[in-house]
């Protein structure tokens, strides 16, 4: 695509642009230009009646019948097998349920566990890069074992063929990195993690509902995610993880609930999993959270993967090109890849002066956000986002950065 070289110009390519119509499924405040859904997405105009018919009706006057007449009990394997086809998952292979990070522990543990009949291997490989709590929960793992495993960190992909080998048991990566967009080649990366015997784990938080995934034709290991980035779930909206059917019959982990039981409300005192993809449950689901999941799922219905990727690019490419050549004359530093092929849905830059810039940015209604060392992060959820919203987000960064218009003692919030 030929960069736009006017805010008409991009007007029209909105007018052509066929998943024009999907942004009105969104709430989106006037005078507020969204670059920010890569951290939590904007909310679907259909979760505020779901949330209503959930706590009016099904809680409200159905009560405890709803857990079989709302399909309660089934909506965390419903939710499952209605996003299993975004990340390339076959049915019943997918569900959605706790935390990314309690769906690490689970994934992290069942590895550890079907690689323990192999006593070298001991080394789980991650990037020091890669989102802290994946790092964290691995840690968390290997102390509370006390069993000699140990974390090797890496600092650029380029290092993992030098570094997998006989002692590593588990290479846990997020496909793509959040602070600079990086996008690895699944099936590559995978096919090298399986030629050392390790297992491979993909954190799919800035994939999921952004980039095309094919994690059964990758023959990845685990994966897990979240639903309130591109998948527009809501605020701290329950993740996922995937498990596929090779691999469900040897899938145990520590996180042993009821609801992952054969026979939940046969009430044994002993614990038998349950043969399907729900044994990675624990406990007792939060309905009314799970339930507006569905909400952001429904869009996706509406379009493909593909067409949410070709426009991805495009927006990314416009926003690079329009930040170089516009403002050009600042200490800007692009940080995310300009390959397509190596690139997710967001452009970060860094500036010594990062967070005061974003700062200024929201509050002209353009929201982006902050992550450290001085990366300015913008996320394009192609649902939503035009091209003329990125016109006028590079000019208010422009205007901003020409006049210095930025508080450098701005307070530092605690979410940045």
């Amino acid at each position: 695509m030929t960069t736009p070289n006017s805010r008409a110009a991009c007007e029209q390519l909105d007018q052509q642009d066929p998943l024009a119509a999907l942004r009105d499924e969104f709430l989106l405040p006037d005078g507020v230009i969204y670059l920010d859904g890569n951290s939590l997405g904007a909310r679907p105009k259909a979760s505020l009646q779901r949330a209503q018919e959930v706590i009016a009706q099904e809680w409200g006057t159905d009560l405890i019948k709803s857990w079989n007449k709302a399909g309660w009990f089934d909506l965390p394997s419903t939710l499952g097998n209605q996003l299993a086809p975004l990340i390339g998952a076959q049915a019943d292979e997918v569900v959605v349920t706790d935390s990314t990070s309690i769906n690490l522990f689970k994934a992290i543990s069942a590895a550890l566990q079907m690689q323990s009949g192999d006593a070298q291997r001991k080394v789980i490989i991650t990037e020091r890069s890669n989102f802290p709590t994946d790092i964290y929960m691995a840690e968390g793992i290997t102390r509370w074992l006390d069993r000699d495993y140990q974390i090797q960190l890496i600092d650029t992909p380029d290092e993992l063929p030098q570094v997998i080998n006989e002692k590593t048991a588990l290479v846990m990566l997020t496909h793509v990195n959040y602070r600079t967009g990086y996008l690895h080649d699944m099936a590559a990366v995978t096919a090298l993690i399986h030629q050392h015997g390790a297992l491979a784990l993909w954190d799919l938080a800035h994939s999921a509902g952004a980039v095309p995934v094919e994690l059964n034709a990758a023959q990845a290991d685990f994966a897990v995610g979240c639903t309130y980035k591109y998948l527009n779930g809501g605020p701290g909206a329950p993740a996922f993880i995937w498990v596929p059917r090779r691999h469900q019959a040897a899938f145990q982990h520590p996180l042993s609930g009821w609801w992952g039981h054969a026979s939940p409300f046969a009430m044994q005192p002993h614990f038998e999993p349950t043969a399907s993809i729900r044994r990675a449950l624990c406990g007792t689901q939060p309905m009314v959270s799970l339930a507006l999941v569905g909400c952001g799922l429904d869009i996706f219905g509406k379009t493909t993967m593909q067409a949410i990727r070709e426009k991805s690019l495009a927006l990314t490419d416009l926003f690079i090109a329009l930040v170089e050549s516009q403002c050009a004359a600042h200490p800007l530093e692009l940080v995310t890849p300009r390959q397509h092929q190596q690139r997710g849905s967001q452009a970060s830059f860094h500036h010594p002066h990062a967070y005061a810039i974003i700062q200024a940015l929201i509050e002209r209604g353009v929201i982006g956000d902050y992550r450290e060392p001085g990366i300015m992060r913008f996320g394009f959820t192609p649902l939503y986002v035009r091209y003329v919203d990125v016109w006028d987000a590079v000019a208010n960064l422009r205007d901003i950065l020409d006049r210095e218009d930025y508080d450098l003692h701005a307070k530092r919030h605690a979410v940045t």
